[in-house]
């Protein structure tokens, strides 16, 4: 029993202490990093993958890019997601207002 046991703590620690980031967080940047490769749609890889729903999905992703340890963990990453994320705001903030961007 202690060998599941010891399973079971290494499945809820941090994917590494280093980092901050827990498993599933880390498992969250990856997939951002490389979801194109998925086949099929990325809604139904994320439905799969973390059993969460889309908006869910992307709740937790805003959330973890806005973090000092996902930045340190992948800082390219969350750096372009970030500014992705900026772009789209903006657009959505022109549109209503008339402004064209």
């Amino acid at each position: 029993m202690q060998v599941g046991a010891a399973a079971r703590e290494e499945d809820e620690a941090p994917a590494g202490a280093a980092d901050g980031l827990s498993r599933r967080d880390a498992e969250v940047l990856a997939f951002e990093r490389q979801w194109w490769k998925y086949a099929g749609a990325k809604e139904q890889a994320v439905r799969e993958l973390f059993d969460l729903t889309p908006t869910r999905y992307y709740q937790v992703l805003n959330a973890l890019i806005d973090t000092p340890e996902a930045l340190e963990h992948d800082p390219m990453l969350v750096k372009r997601l970030r500014r992705m994320r900026s772009s789209r705001q903006r657009a959505r903030s022109a549109r209503r207002t008339g402004v064209q961007p």
